[in-house]
């Protein structure tokens, strides 16, 4: 029996082509490092959890941590909204987020049945890191969100640990953010290709001030023949290696959780609203949010730090409602490229009971996208 456990923050920087240096265009303006992380105080961490067991058991999970305000993210909690589009799937904490517009401690993404023991954690870390609140009981409602990895991974093995969670919050820093096989992405497929966690960002202008907007995705949604990328249908092209080719769910059983940050001054009702454009960057890739599916989203704010403050009396900030154009169409661009970024990241992989999935071949992504004419000038990614 072998195992591995590899702790990954933002930082840790992948040697694999991003999409942006494969030729795919996009729209828009990325962000220095082109990750969620360009949004000034946002930190990532992934725990993975890859180990072969006896009888063809295999661990392929993790845990992927996003804390909004960073090492201030256990006291200072973020305007928030969230939503679901199609609901076969579960993101805990959002009541409370509904109910009070604020988003309270990290996000936290991982495997379905990994939900409970995550969230205790969380509460655990959050006991651990700060005091409680002014009616001097600890609370806490954290949000987790979940994708289904029980075709490579041995999922009711339960062998997420409250420490991996711990760990992943703890590891969690700025930079470039680690993609593909990584944290709860680790046995993710997306559009029966392998896949996982991607992120892209979005340089913003408003009123003649600089926004940045970022999106980090755990993708596990989509059948084959529906996958576009650039508008190219690269999914009829390449039919080898189907995940459901012959056995399994006729229809879309997937999901995909996506987080949105920005530093632009939001309520908690225009975060609601940029959470209901993000699925349009699913669209853009052939995602049709299928009965089987979990698409949940949820968007924040970086904003307004003293206003979050605990004060009586609070004053915040906020775009009007008319300026917000840009922001949602950097939300469905962030999106779009995030989810490509997860496919271009991830490798080939075989897991429980032999299961494999396949990634995306970079060399045939690149012919067809010069075969309709869409290929852009291959560019190192920021």
């Amino acid at each position: 029996m072998t195992g591995l456990c590899i702790l990954l923050s933002a930082s840790a920087l992948a040697a694999d082509p991003r999409a942006r240096d494969l030729g795919v265009p996009f729209e828009g303006t990325p962000g220095p490092l082109n990750a969620i992380t360009d949004v000034a105080g946002v930190t990532v961490g992934h725990v993975t959890l890859n180990e072969d067991l006896d009888g063809g058991r295999a661990v392929r999970t993790g845990v992927t941590a996003v804390l909004p305000r960073g090492a201030t993210t256990a006291t200072t909690p973020v305007f928030g909204g969230w939503f679901a589009l199609n609901g076969n799937g579960e993101m805990t904490g959002t009541t409370w987020l509904e109910e009070s517009g604020q988003l309270e401690g990290p996000v936290m993404i991982t495997n379905t049945h990994s939900v409970g023991v995550v969230r205790d954690a969380v509460i655990a870390w959050r006991v651990r890191a700060g005091g409680a609140d002014a009616s001097g009981y600890w609370w806490s409602l954290p949000v987790v969100a979940e994708t289904w990895d029980g075709y490579l991974n041995d999922i009711n093995g339960f062998h997420v640990q409250a420490g991996d969670a711990t760990r992943a919050i703890e590891t969690a820093r700025g930079g470039a953010v680690a993609e593909g096989n990584v944290g709860g992405g680790t046995g993710m497929i997306c559009h029966e290709f392998k896949c996982g966690i991607g992120t892209a960002s979005r340089r913003v202008a408003i009123g003649g001030r600089d926004y940045l907007l970022g999106a980090l995705v755990q993708a596990n949604y989509g059948l084959r023949d529906s996958l576009r990328i650039a508008g190219v249908p690269i999914g009829q092209h390449l039919r080898d290696h189907r995940v459901y080719s012959d056995s399994g769910p006729g229809g879309e059983t997937g999901s995909i959780i996506v987080v949105i940050a920005t530093d632009a001054p939001l309520l908690p009702h225009q975060l609601k609203r940029l959470a209901r454009r993000a699925p349009l960057g699913m669209a853009r890739m052939g995602g049709t949010a299928g009965n089987g599916s979990g698409d949940i989203f949820v968007a924040f704010s970086t904003a307004n730090a003293v206003a979050l403050g605990g004060a009586v009396l609070a004053r915040a900030e906020f775009l009007g409602n008319d300026a917000l154009d840009p922001l949602f169409d950097a939300t469905v661009q962030t999106t779009e490229e995030a989810i490509t970024n997860a496919l271009v990241a991830a490798h080939d992989m075989r897991g429980q009971d032999g299961h494999y999935a396949k990634a995306l071949p970079h060399a045939d992504l690149i012919r067809l996208l010069k075969q309709y004419g869409r290929l852009a000038p291959a560019r190192e990614s920021p």
